[in-house]
């Protein structure tokens, strides 16, 4: 069983604050957190649709020019879609074809979310994650980052725990 559904989006916006008030007008998107680049300015803030339960459904990154001085091009608009499966065997399953097809790109723990990053044969980047279900999360915050140790991590949970359930499906389903 491949992808189940959207976990997240993310977008590259000029202005987080900005982005942030035209969301939660509109659409009622709450602020969940936030991520500082110099303690100041917001780099990145993680919100939440009105009856969610997901960790974030919309992620705002801000970008400082229409091109960064890194390398490419950075302008606004979507920096990648999130895919979820439903369990640690079907992320593994995915990771081993990609690998295969040369296409992965960066695996990382984000606490709450396991995820490879890959691109489409234009370049467009995705994320294929797998969610720690609620009643396993314990201390771990969303705003963790290291590099995914995929084996451990199916050792900690099993290949077939079902991933998501209390945060991105219901805990009844």
């Amino acid at each position: 069983m491949p992808i189940q559904r959207l976990n997240h989006a993310v977008l590259y916006v000029r202005d987080v604050e900005r982005s942030v008030a035209f969301y939660a007008d509109l659409l009622g998107f709450r602020l969940r957190y936030r991520l500082h680049a110099d303690g100041e300015v917001p780099e990145a803030a993680f919100l939440q649709a009105e009856a969610s339960t997901n960790d974030h459904d919309l992620a705002l990154m801000q970008i400082e020019s229409p091109i960064s001085p890194q390398g490419p091009e950075r302008r606004p608009g979507l920096a990648h879609l999130a895919w979820e499966v439903d369990t640690l065997a079907e992320l593994q399953r995915i990771r081993g074809r990609l690998l295969r097809m040369g296409g992965l790109d960066r695996e990382l723990d984000h606490g709450t979310t396991k995820s490879l990053y890959a691109s489409d044969p234009d370049g467009l980047l995705f994320e294929v994650c797998w969610v720690v279900p609620a009643d396993r999360v314990g201390g771990v915050t969303p705003e963790a980052l290291a590099p995914l140790d995929l084996d451990a991590v199916i050792a900690q949970f099993g290949a077939d725990l079902p991933g998501g359930i209390g945060i991105s499906v219901p805990a009844h389903h």
